[in-house]
């Protein structure tokens, strides 16, 4: 393997930060709006990740893979030391309609989901996993890390990996179909059209069908 860029990283080169940039921020950027649900803050994230990357780049070793784990392990740092901001905007961000903070969301989870409420409860159920499952499952499923990726990522064997998103995906199923149940609509009255929980219900199950 050529390991010209790992070296080029190491050294500071500007157009190899530029590079860096090019092929991994849209990643980056994805993953922290998935996570927090804002984009404003997932635009942060993207930054606060390149200066900490700047910062440890003479951590970037020449047996790793290629520089993408590193990134997202740096990116997962960051996002777990911003929880707390992230929360603040999540909140203020809440009184919004679900379609302006988190867009794609269901396409990743639960399939298209008919309205704000299926898609508030299925963003409730991940924040209840524990953080180490939660932070396997957005690198894997939402991201597309292998489990060897998300391992190097995360500093934990690709064993660890494996059952962790196991355990995220049982804990998920059953902590949104919770969620949904608790949120269920009451029967319509006579000419009104009952909103489309069951199908929401039969998406995620396809979606888990896929990953699982």
């Amino acid at each position: 393997m050529d390991y010209s860029l790992h070296a080029r990283i190491r050294a500071g080169d500007p157009e190899a930060f530029r590079e860096l940039f090019r092929d991994h921020a849209p990643l980056v950027h994805r993953h922290a709006v998935r996570v927090t649900g804002d984009r404003a803050l997932a635009e942060d994230i993207v930054s606060l990740t390149y200066l900490e990357a700047w910062r440890l780049r003479d951590r970037l070793l020449d047996h790793e893979a290629g520089p993408r784990p590193w990134l997202m392990g740096i990116a997962v740092n960051v996002l777990r030391n911003t929880t707390r901001a992230a929360r603040r905007h999540q909140a203020a961000l809440g009184r919004l309609p679900a379609r302006d903070t988190v867009p794609d969301f269901a396409d990743e989870l639960v399939g298209r989901m008919a309205d704000a409420d299926q898609l508030a409860a299925a963003h409730r159920a991940l924040k209840k996993l524990r953080r180490t499952e939660r932070e396997v499952f957005t690198l894997c499923v939402w991201s597309g890390l292998g489990y060897a990726e998300a391992a190097a990522a995360l500093g934990v064997p690709v064993g660890t990996v494996r059952s962790r998103l196991s355990r995220a995906r049982a804990r998920l199923r059953k902590l949104a179909e919770q969620e949904l149940k608790k949120n269920r609509e009451p029967l319509p009255r006579p000419g009104q059209v009952q909103g489309g929980r069951t199908s929401a219900a039969r998406s995620y199950e396809s979606h888990e069908e896929t990953y699982g």
